[in-house]
């Protein structure tokens, strides 16, 4: 019996390297037809990448990459058996082949740069199980392997570039159709709330939208409800390929980094039953209240409804794990409560304002990615507070120059009950009499004021909030209402 190999050599092929070099020398415009995806780092051998670097800033600079040209800035490289630079360029010019197959060779070498790239992470991931510190979690490394075959993934996308106008209008017809058969006939995932819709059109895919407001305003809330709306409206449709597809409501994930689970569970049961949410916890309740808390968890059992827990997670973590569940489950709507709580980059040695930058770029880029709105939430400055009228303002967003500039939606949540409440005069004067009067006009009404919005209106949509069981709804107002006997 043969001995087998002590080691295996990665996969590589020289030839393809050599012929697209050729045809590159050959006809430049070789060169353009891997230059979206093909980089000098994926070519397996030295000699090749210092040529493919070379022929690129060449062209760039817009001038005519050929063996001459080239000779003045590889004349340094030594070439084994004596062969002399000029010469090999001029061996790889009059192989070369027809320019046609230079795309063909150029994903031959990008698919082999990467096969070598998994074999290194694969090692990577092997040494770090045999040497991991004591106090390393097996969790660490499963998340950073998972870090690093995303990167890989994503730098080995070569799908980019320009489409016929022709496809893109038919994606838009696609759209129009969906949103026709679609209840309400929105062109994104109606939010269960009607004014809110009509003036969003439903939540758009690839939308970053940032709720944003104050302590006490009701932003989690606000999340919540239009998060459990989708997932309890989600009706799945089969596709012709076989796949699944929400023909109405969705399949949600909700990243709850300030809330455990148990206290985000007992939200919804509180909005669902109609129970108040201190109540449930004390275990104040009667036997209705108790059936109708049942009855509503059993309702709810069978929704596509995903909570991720784990506090103080990075962006990266948060990208790998969205991308799993909608890999393993399905996803059609992401939320992320909220953005102050993620990190960045632990390598990077950089400001609270660039590593949020780095977050909201990573969950736009993610929403574009996934095909899915992500809707995070954010906190606002205290310079509202210091303001006669406390309705924000997109400047009063924390460190806000990246989450204005990478939204698509920024929509402030407002409950100047809340505010009205805390400034109550003395009773038995004419303020206090005027003060009741304005109570009554605001109790139980909430703003959602759209301060931005990418493809539609601004402006503000009055919503009903009962503070007691966390529940936003339509507002029934006055010219909606039946007519009076």
């Amino acid at each position: 019996m043969l001995d087998q190999p002590a080691y295996r050599t990665p996969p590589h092929n020289i030839e393809a390297e050599q012929a697209l070099l050729g045809a590159i020398l050959v006809n430049n415009d070789a060169f353009d037809r891997v230059s979206d995806f093909l980089r000098s780092e994926h070519f397996s051998e030295e000699l090749h990448r210092r040529i493919f670097e070379v022929a690129s800033q060449i062209i760039r600079a817009g001038r005519v990459a050929t063996v001459v040209t080239l000779k003045t800035h590889l004349g340094d490289v030594e070439l084994p058996g004596g062969v002399t630079m000029q010469a090999y360029l001029a061996r790889l010019a009059r192989e070369a082949t027809t320019i046609i197959n230079a795309e063909d060779y150029g994903r031959t070498i990008h698919d082999l740069a990467v096969r070598r790239e998994l074999i290194v992470i694969g090692e990577d991931i092997v040494n770090s199980a045999y040497d991991a510190a004591v106090d390393q979690a097996p969790r660490q490394q499963i998340e950073e392997a998972e870090r690093k075959l995303y990167a890989v993934a994503e730098t080995g996308r070569y799908d980019g570039g320009f489409q016929r106008f022709a496809d893109a209008l038919s994606t838009a017809m696609d759209m129009a159709s969906s949103a026709y058969q679609r209840d309400g006939h929105l062109s994104g995932v109606a939010t269960g709330l009607v004014d809110l819709d009509e003036k969003m059109g439903g939540l758009q895919k690839s939308d970053l939208i940032i709720v944003a407001g104050r302590p006490g305003m009701g932003k989690t809330a606000l999340a919540t409800n239009i998060a459990f709306n989708i997932a309890k409206a989600y009706v799945p449709e089969q596709q012709p390929d076989g796949s699944i597809k929400a023909a109405n409501g969705g399949i949600v994930g909700f990243f709850s980094l300030e809330m455990s689970a148990e206290q985000l569970a007992t939200r919804v049961i509180a909005e669902q039953s109609g129970v108040p949410s201190y109540k449930i916890r004390r275990g104040d309740i009667n036997e209705d209240d108790f059936r109708r808390i049942a009855e509503a968890a059993r309702e709810m059992q069978s929704v596509p409804f995903f909570i991720d827990q784990s506090g103080g997670i990075s962006i990266a973590q948060l990208t790998a794990r969205a991308r799993r569940l909608k890999r393993q489950r399905g996803l059609d709507l992401l939320v992320v409560d909220y953005l102050q709580l993620l990190s960045g980059s632990k390598s990077r040695n950089e400001n609270r304002v660039q590593e949020l930058t780095e977050i909201t770029t990573g969950l736009k880029a993610l929403a574009k990615e996934l095909a899915v709105p992500v809707i995070a939430l954010s906190q606002l400055s205290r310079q509202v507070e210091s303001r006669d009228d406390k309705r924000p303002q997109l400047s009063d967003l924390r460190e806000s120059g990246s989450i204005e500039q990478d939204a698509d939606v920024v929509m402030f949540v407002y409950r100047e009950e809340y505010y009205l409440r805390n400034r109550e005069p003395r009773e038995g004067t004419e303020e206090h009499i005027a003060w009741q009067n304005e109570m009554e006009r605001v109790h139980g009404r909430a703003e959602a004021i759209l301060g931005k919005q990418r493809h539609g209106p601004t402006g503000t949509v009055t919503l009903s909030f009962e503070a007691e069981v966390t529940r936003f709804s339509n507002l029934a107002e006055e010219d909606k209402l039946p007519a009076r006997m």
